[in-house]
């Protein structure tokens, strides 16, 4: 193929991409602000896997690099706690005998950190992770065109390690959502954010896994595995395809130095969508719950309830009056089945149930003194935890 046939085919693409942009209203703003409508910019269009091998991916990148912002959070740390080890000191009663209220007169010291973030509408809502926010003070943002802005911490959910702000300002580069179900191992992907404070970066890798959980990083996981490089700062930045589309948050990578090893992990666009929009409209995230503590089986505890497989989880304790309790769950009984599907062990149990809405009816097939049982429940709301 020629190379004017090569452009003429680029050219042709990306006004394919545009003309399938679709907007979507999806929720209203609460508080005390005049209720802006919510508005995300999705596609409609399948990823072209063969241009998907292209030489170059500037198009990818001037398409969503300018909705990418950087993020600088300042904690105030009152200077009495100090560092490590200087808290009693200052509070010692013959250490405030000589120096009294002076101590109370020291100016609180600053603790500064870094992130990124991705505008998604532009109403000025922006996603990142709730580590990159979690307990600032102040939270300035930095958009690729120079401008700046305070921004407002509209809520977090730690869980998902979620977090939403909102900034004041106009024509603001919104990114465009990829199709959640458009995306396999082996596609290219390009990282973008604010690695160590140097300015908006890019790196370049592959999906190397989906559907990743047990790393310990949040309470609910369901990654996205990539090589493209991710560093410190670059923690709520955007994953996107060779089109410029998002689909994932960047959000932590494995490491035994600290360091880049080539295993990142982002969150789906698919789940940061639904919990962004669940925190804009209600302040934090919506799940499903019965009330149960549960607890891995193994192969011997599998042989004392006499159990053929080693599969399920075990009711460790269920709440009084909670909805597993109305339903006739009992501590010991063996949980096999939620709504016909297999449960492999608590995370997966944990993660079936809060997927489930409040009001919710499931079913629960249950093991109970070597006898099978299905029962009945309705889910109520999780519990928020008091933090946020």
């Amino acid at each position: 193929m020629k190379l004017n046939d090569k452009k003429g085919l680029m050219k042709a693409f990306a006004a394919g991409t545009l003309a399938g942009l679709v907007i979507i209203v999806i929720s209203r703003w609460g508080g005390d602000l005049q209720k802006p409508i919510v508005e995300f910019k999705e596609s409609t269009q399948t990823l072209d896997r063969e241009s998907a091998g292209r030489v170059s991916y500037a198009q990818a990148v001037e398409t969503a690099a300018p909705a990418v912002v950087n993020i600088y959070t300042t904690k105030n740390i009152p200077q009495r706690q100090g560092q490590q080890g200087q808290g009693p000191m200052f509070d010692d009663p013959l250490f405030r005998r000589f120096f009294g209220d002076e101590l109370d007169s020291i100016p609180d010291r600053k603790l500064e950190s870094l992130g990124s973030g991705v505008i998604i509408s532009e109403q000025g809502f922006i996603i990142t992770n709730n580590h990159v926010i979690e307990g600032a003070d102040e939270v300035q943002v930095a958009l690729r065109d120079g401008r700046t802005a305070e921004a407002k911490i509209v809520g977090t959910d730690p869980e998902s390690d979620i977090g939403v702000l909102r900034i004041e300002l106009k024509n603001l580069p919104a990114i465009t959502l990829s199709k959640s179900d458009d995306l396999k191992v082996g596609d290219v992907v390009l990282a973008i954010g604010n690695p160590f404070g140097v300015g908006q970066t890019v790196t370049m890798g592959i999906v190397s896994a989906t559907g990743r959980d047990r790393l310990g990083i949040s309470t609910f996981e369901n990654y996205i595995q990539t090589d493209a490089a991710i560093n410190p700062g670059n923690s709520g930045g955007a994953l996107v395809n060779t089109d410029g589309l998002l689909i994932g948050i960047n959000t932590a990578i494995f490491s035994r130095t600290g360091g880049y090893e080539g295993i990142g992990f982002a969150i789906p666009v698919s789940i940061a969508k639904e919990v962004m929009q669940q925190i804009i409209e209600h302040g934090h995230a919506i799940r499903g719950w019965l009330g149960i503590e549960i607890q891995d089986i193994t192969p011997a505890l599998a042989e004392s309830f006499n159990l053929k497989e080693v599969k399920g989880v075990i009711i460790a304790g269920v709440l009084r009056d909670g909805p597993a309790h109305k339903a006739g769950l009992k501590p010991g009984d063996v949980l096999v089945q939620i709504n016909e599907k297999d449960v492999q062990d608590g995370r997966n149990a944990m993660n079936t149930i809060a997927k489930a809405a409040p009001g919710t009816a499931i079913t629960l097939n249950i093991v109970r003194n070597g006898a099978k049982m299905s029962l009945k429940a309705n889910t109520d709301q999780r519990p928020v935890p008091e933090d946020q």
